[in-house]
C-alpha cells in the first residue's frame, strides 16, 4: 500500500489539492452537511494533503511543505471574495493538519521499513 501511494504521490496530492480548493472555495449555501466541526474538516484534509508527499519525501520535500502551508493562507484569503468567511484559525488547523499527517507518515514508514 504504501509503495503504491509513493508510485502516485503526485496525482494524489493534485487531487487533493484540486477537491481542497474546490471544497474551500464553494459557496458555502450549497455545501452538504457533513459531520464533525470546520476545523475538523480542516485538519483532516490537510492531513489527507501531506500524506502521500511525506511518504515519498521527494527532494523538494520542503519547499513543497512550505507550499502548502502557503496554499492554506492563499485560500482563506480568497474565501470572502467567493461568500465565504477565511479565519486565521482554519489555517491553525490546516497547519496542525500538515505536521500531524507528516508524524503519521513518519511512523507509517517506521514500521513498514521495520518489516522489510
Amino acid at each position: 500500500m504504501i509503495t503504491l501511494i509513493q508510485k502516485y504521490w503526485v496525482h494524489l496530492t493534485l487531487l487533493l489539492l484540486s477537491s481542497i480548493a474546490t471544497l474551500s472555495l464553494w459557496p458555502a449555501a450549497y455545501l452538504p452537511s457533513v459531520p464533525g466541526t470546520d476545523k475538523t474538516h480542516h485538519f483532516i484534509a490537510y492531513a489527507a494533503l501531506i500524506l502521500p508527499t511525506a511518504l515519498k519525501q521527494p527532494k523538494y520535500y520542503l519547499a513543497i511543505v512550505v507550499g502548502f502551508i502557503t496554499f492554506s493562507g492563499a485560500i482563506e484569503l480568497i474565501q470572502p471574495y467567493v461568500n465565504r468567511y477565511g479565519e486565521w484559525l482554519d489555517m491553525v488547523a490546516n497547519t496542525l493538519g500538515l505536521l500531524c499527517g507528516w508524524l503519521f507518515a513518519k511512523v507509517m514508514l517506521y514500521f513498514f521499513q521495520k518489516e522489510a
